[in-house]
């Protein structure tokens, strides 16, 4: 299928990470602030926006069946999302498969392609840990180096002959093992969820100035496996510890775009606009509406050139998600580490 740009006149964009869920339990309610968003309510979160042009949902433990063997439970999840699909909203699907049950996943993978044929991208398996039990509050329950389970790499070695990509969910303090994963499997399309999440809370309150070299010194090596895509998003969630998340009344997207900065600079910085891609992560980023999380974005890359920054917008999540997205044009080299440009000399906004 492809996709148009129709009524807008700025810059194309797919929102690449956003959620869609029904009936949500107490502790995912809790974190979102609803019970439910369907594709209707999402695209009430739009506000109408004219140049979103297709959008990548991901799995959020939703309407998972409640019958039938446990394994293939997360497919009532796709079969749900794939229900909400529209021209444009769930253009591509990222399910839940628990790949630690090794080669016998297979069978999980092919019946979430069933449930969304055309649709189903990719697999997330979240990981996320950290030695002080305050900054996940018991919301996440993973063991430590989860990516590094003999199991769950028999199991991850199984999305490669479907095509089917990754999408990493950790800490930034376990960067590390995302990258190891993706030296171990250089064949396998890895999407780094939000920007590696950087936590300011728990032992890390107070504490971002400080950790931000070991941040970026984990992205370079990332950056160096050239299977990995990152997700400009996600910076907006309580991990952050910033005083916009759920402020009232929210913040200016020129406050998130000053906050935003040096992880995204750094990012696109290291990967390249070919290899960055915008999502929103609502409604998980509660520190506006779209149009605001967008801008702030916008903003901060206001000083990559227009093929840069279509690429960011849409072009890269097309290549990702194999959307078919006519209206963009292939990325020039991006606005990174290539012949030609001095380092940050694309980084024009203050």
């Amino acid at each position: 299928m492809q996709f148009h740009l129709v009524g807008g006149t700025g810059l194309p964009i797919v929102d690449a990470h956003h959620h869609l869920f029904d009936d949500a339990d107490d502790r995912l309610a809790e974190l979102w602030g609803r019970r439910s968003l369907l594709a209707t309510d999402y695209a009430d979160l739009l506000g109408g926006h004219p140049d979103v042009v297709a959008t990548v949902v991901v799995e959020g433990h939703t309407r998972y069946r409640t019958s039938g063997p446990e394994h293939l439970r997360p497919v009532g999840e796709t079969e749900f999302l794939a229900g909400q699909a529209d021209g444009r909203i769930a253009a591509a699907i990222v399910g839940a498969a628990d790949l630690r049950r090794g080669t016998a996943v297979r069978e999980v993978l092919e019946a979430h392609l069933t449930a969304a044929p055309g649709r189903f991208r990719g697999i997330r398996q979240a990981a996320l840990w950290d030695e002080d039990p305050a900054v996940l509050g018991g919301l996440f329950r993973f063991p430590p180096h989860l990516y590094a389970d003999s199991a769950f790499r028999a199991g991850f070695a199984e999305l490669e002959p479907l095509g089917l990509s990754f999408d990493a969910f950790v800490l930034a303090p376990q960067l590390d093992d995302v990258v190891d994963l993706a030296r171990a499997f250089p064949g396998t399309r890895i999407v780094l969820d939000h920007l590696g999440n950087p936590v300011g809370i728990g032992r890390h309150a107070g504490r971002t100035a400080a950790e931000f070299p070991a941040w970026r010194a984990s992205m370079a090596e990332l950056a160096r496996c050239p299977s990995v895509a990152v997700k400009m998003s996600g910076l907006g969630t309580f991990l952050s510890g910033s005083p916009s998340y759920r402020a009232d009344p929210p913040v200016r997207a020129e406050v998130l775009a000053s906050e935003w900065r040096p992880w995204v600079e750094e990012t696109i910085e290291l990967f390249g606009a070919d290899r960055v891609l915008f999502g929103s992560n609502l409604p998980t980023d509660a520190v506006g509406s779209f149009t605001t999380i967008c801008t702030a974005y916008q903003r901060i890359t206001a000083g990559c050139s227009d093929p840069e920054r279509r690429a960011l917008f849409s072009g890269t999540a097309a290549a990702v998600y194999g959307l078919d997205l006519d209206l963009v044009e292939p990325a020039e080299p991006a606005c990174g580490p290539h012949p030609g440009r001095a380092k940050g000399s694309w980084r024009s906004c203050s």
